[in-house]
């Protein structure tokens, strides 16, 4: 197996492990030595299965001070997917020039993802902005690609975020309507329609026009999700399982079964309680 390279989730985990001044103890799960790959225990390792797709789309992550250091972020999970993966650690006084940089590079049309409620109407889309009408020499403006904002934290961590970080209050605010419930499991949430990071990245993918990077990214989610709870009562996982077959067919590009069609409002990227 070639080598684990650092994508940008794993390089903010080490920069904020390198700030501490104490070890990092999740609470529940195993204890003991962990893979830095992918952060579960070595009998559970899931870095032989790091099922990159590419997209034309990126997603750029902007954490909460400890979201890098949970076992259980899924942020994690979509750097290892989608290459064009940024992710940031936010802070209300000081701001990454390297994130003010991604926002106003003219490639990307940035999208902040939050649910429209809380947001005034003018900014809210639900749909990607297209094309630019033809100006006056015939010539469309070229499509920007699409950059997803999600703030990776608890729900009251992510709205303060929203509030306090003014570099966003000029971007749109996507607010995403899917119809079905969260299938997340490493964390308590008093609601089905609170999504893990994972989640909402994928249905963003989805609007995208990213059906199968969205689809990988459910079923590698639901690997892991396997993998996690098997370590945590220590289990051996089930490599002939269902998680693993619906991986095998995402990425072989066959539909997976369960796929729903948008429909209503959803809360925050990750509720309260979020990947």
């Amino acid at each position: 197996m070639p080598p684990h390279v650092p994508h940008a989730v794993s390089r903010l985990r080490t920069a904020r492990l390198a700030r501490s001044a104490k070890p990092f103890l999740a609470r529940g799960g195993p204890r003991g030595e962990r893979c830095p790959g992918c952060r579960l225990v070595p009998s559970h390792c899931l870095c032989g299965l790091r099922p990159g797709v590419p997209t034309a789309a990126g997603v750029c992550l902007l954490m909460a001070d400890i979201e890098p250091l949970k076992p259980s972020n899924t942020g994690w999970l979509i750097a290892d997917v989608v290459a064009d993966t940024w992710a940031f650690g936010w802070a209300r006084t000081q701001v990454d020039p390297a994130l003010l940089a991604l926002l106003r590079d003219p490639q990307w049309q940035p999208y902040v993802v939050f649910p429209g409620e809380f947001v005034e109407p003018a900014r809210v889309v639900t749909q990607l902005r297209a094309a630019s009408p033809a100006g006056t020499g015939g010539v469309a403006a070229p499509v920007r690609r699409p950059l997803f904002v999600l703030l990776d934290a608890t729900w009251p961590e992510a709205r303060k975020m929203f509030r306090k970080s003014p570099y966003l209050d000029a971007l749109p605010v996507l607010s995403l309507q899917p119809e079905q419930l969260s299938r997340y499991r490493l964390r308590r949430s008093t609601r089905g329609d609170h999504f893990c990071t994972a989640e909402v990245a994928g249905l963003c993918l989805e609007l995208a026009g990213e059906a199968r990077a969205a689809q990988v990214l459910q079923a590698y989610l639901d690997v892991f999700t396997h993998h996690y709870l098997q370590a945590k009562h220590q289990l051996p996982p089930h490599w002939d399982g269902a998680e693993h077959a619906q991986l095998r067919a995402a990425l072989a590009g066959c539909a997976l079964p369960g796929d729903a069609p948008a429909g209503r409002p959803i809360s925050p990227p990750d509720g309260p309680v979020p990947a």
